[in-house]
């Protein structure tokens, strides 16, 4: 007989498989003690990433050395405390900076507006921005104009609406810290708006998320932003009318796959 006071859980082993808070076991009615520890780690690490202030400066000298133009701005969220509970401002673009924008748009607008915000984890961004931006660089379409990135504090996703409208772009690229959770306090999101504007609402966007290298890789999301943002500007439209099907493009590639013609249904052609 074991002397340990800890009752296994039987489902032990799918721990291996998954950092979800499963088969933790149990001492008499309650939690065993590592456990117990593990959780509030867990949950201050969660804390800290929404309320820690991101490092602008080292974030933009990061992206220089990268050789990516940097343009700073603010939401109308004067501090975090006012960011955490007044969700509508962090969507709106501070007035000094919006109309800044205004008097400096390009003739011409340009095709992708990239903003870098901080959102609900500025660990997620200190950590995956910058190689996100560099998986994404060679991937995109030539002659694709880009705006300078902007690295937007207190901000909201549809911080990039308003952004994108003042420059002109075709369409927005969001890059924000997600909403962190109990095993993923630095998961990065990537949100994509054509024709941005204010007053879009979620359904217009398409969402890439968990970024990071324990959930989509650098590579992956790369890729599959890349190919968003070349259906999104071929086809005029992004949101419900835009499905993801990057991963048919991965098996056109292959040898040994079938020729896909994008104008069909893929379900149709596997029958």
């Amino acid at each position: 007989m074991s002397d340990s006071p800890v009752t296994p859980n039987p489902w032990a082993q799918w721990r291996a498989a998954t950092p979800a808070r499963l088969a933790l076991g149990r001492a008499g009615a309650g939690m065993p003690t590592d456990e117990t520890l593990r959780f509030g780690w867990a949950h201050a690490m969660a804390r800290d990433a929404i309320h820690a202030a991101l490092d602008v400066d080292a974030l933009d000298a990061a992206l220089r050395a990268d050789q990516w133009a940097v343009n700073r701005v603010q939401s109308r969220a004067p501090d975090r405390t006012t960011y955490l509970r007044r969700p509508d401002l962090g969507r709106q673009l501070d007035a000094e900076d919006a109309a800044r924008l205004r008097d400096d748009r390009p003739a011409g607008g340009c095709d992708v507006c990239l903003v870098i915000g901080d959102g609900l984890s500025s660990l997620a961004v200190a950590r995956h921005a910058v190689p996100l931006l560099a998986a994404l660089r060679p991937q995109l379409p030539p002659g694709t104009r880009l705006s300078p990135v902007f690295i937007a504090s207190q901000a909201r996703v549809a911080l990039a609406d308003e952004l994108g409208e003042a420059v002109g772009a075709v369409l927005s690229v969001m890059l924000i810290g997600e909403r962190p959770g109990l095993s993923s306090p630095d998961s990065l999101g990537i949100y994509l708006t054509h024709s941005p504007r204010r007053g879009r609402h979620d359904a217009e966007r398409n969402c890439i998320s968990n970024v990071r290298p324990e959930g989509l890789s650098y590579t992956q999301a790369a890729f599959k932003l890349a190919w968003l943002v070349r259906e999104s500007l071929r086809r005029g439209l992004s949101g419900v009318g835009l499905k993801d099907e990057s991963d048919l493009a991965v098996l056109a590639a292959s040898p040994d796959a079938v020729a896909y013609d994008p104008g069909t249904d893929p379900q149709e052609t596997s029958r």
